[in-house]
């Protein structure tokens, strides 16, 4: 793929938060009851927690931009359809959980939703984001039953996010360094997450979620790399570098410089511990990176 082509898939995935396009969930059982509404249900994690959720006989309403009726965080008057008749919601903020609007918005519609008769609410947070922190606090002091589902990096990202181009041309060209990340299974947040949703002890709880191994990329694209049997070789760029390639390839100032300034921020060492929400919350280790790049190697994700 050329460079330009590259760099606009890159800036699409951060930019919508790692949404990639996932079928709907169903397939489960026939549901009744309230609905769960299920913000960023077409991505990364809203996806697996729909699926599960489903598999579980909940009623289901996905939301997303995509979706009928459409909802969009920038927009508030999309936020009332979305939240007619439901009872619990798993938020996760688009374009990203560290940008600047995400406090302001998720308050707002944290607000809503208890008024509504929406009132237990799950938040997709992530670590070392002082505005993803500023969120929790506005759900916090919304009234509502909140758990707080804080990630680390998804090893995910490598396959279905950002990175996954990257990967595929084999050389990992990131403005990560050397720091190290206890990089989170998907599916792990999502079992996180639904059990946050359906059972009531997890009510005021906030798990920190990782990963029980801190990897650098390099270690991560080596592990990757031996699993699936393909050469993959991280190298580490600057922020400038990267901000360059977006920028050559027509990507927004604006939007490159909100990109970069979150990659900074949650980058630069901060998260390089592990941490026990997945014990906590279901009564098991988290899964290893080891496990994950074992689940692609079984798959043709990377061709």
């Amino acid at each position: 793929m050329a460079c330009s082509a590259m760099a606009r898939r890159i800036l699409a995935g951060l930019t919508s938060s790692m949404t990639n396009s996932y079928p709907p969930a169903g397939g489960g059982p026939t549901t009744s009851g309230p609905v769960t509404l299920v913000v960023g249900g077409t991505g990364q994690s809203g996806s697996r927690v729909a699926a599960r959720l489903s598999d579980r006989g909940v009623p289901v309403r996905i939301a997303a931009r995509s979706s009928r009726p459409r909802f969009d965080w920038q927009d508030d008057s999309s936020w009332a359809p979305a939240l007619d008749g439901v009872a619990a919601a798993f938020l996760s903020y688009h374009p990203d959980i560290g940008d600047p609007s995400a406090p302001e918005h998720i308050g707002s519609f944290a607000r809503q939703a208890v008024e509504r008769g929406a009132g237990r609410l799950v938040l997709l947070s992530g670590r070392g984001s002082h505005n993803a922190l500023a969120a929790e606090r506005a759900l916090h002091e919304s009234g509502a039953d909140w758990t707080i589902v804080r990630c680390s990096w998804f090893a995910q990202n490598f396959t279905e996010g950002f990175l996954t181009d990257l990967v595929r041309s084999g050389e990992l060209a990131f403005p990560a360094g050397r720091v190290a990340e206890p990089f989170i299974d998907a599916d792990d947040v999502a079992e996180v997450a639904v059990a946050a949703l359906l059972e009531d002890r997890h009510i005021g709880q906030v798990y920190e979620v990782s990963g029980p191994r801190l990897l650098t990329f390099a270690d991560a694209a080596a592990e990757l790399s031996a699993a699936v049997g393909r050469p993959l070789r991280y190298r580490p760029i600057s922020f400038d570098e990267f901000a360059d390639v977006l920028i050559q390839a027509g990507a927004p100032a604006e939007a490159v410089a909100g990109t970069v300034a979150v990659l900074q921020e949650i980058l630069d060492g901060r998260n390089a511990h592990l941490a026990d929400g997945v014990q906590r919350a279901l009564g098991r280790p988290a899964s290893d990176f080891a496990d994950y790049a074992r689940a692609v190697a079984r798959t043709a994700v990377l061709g």
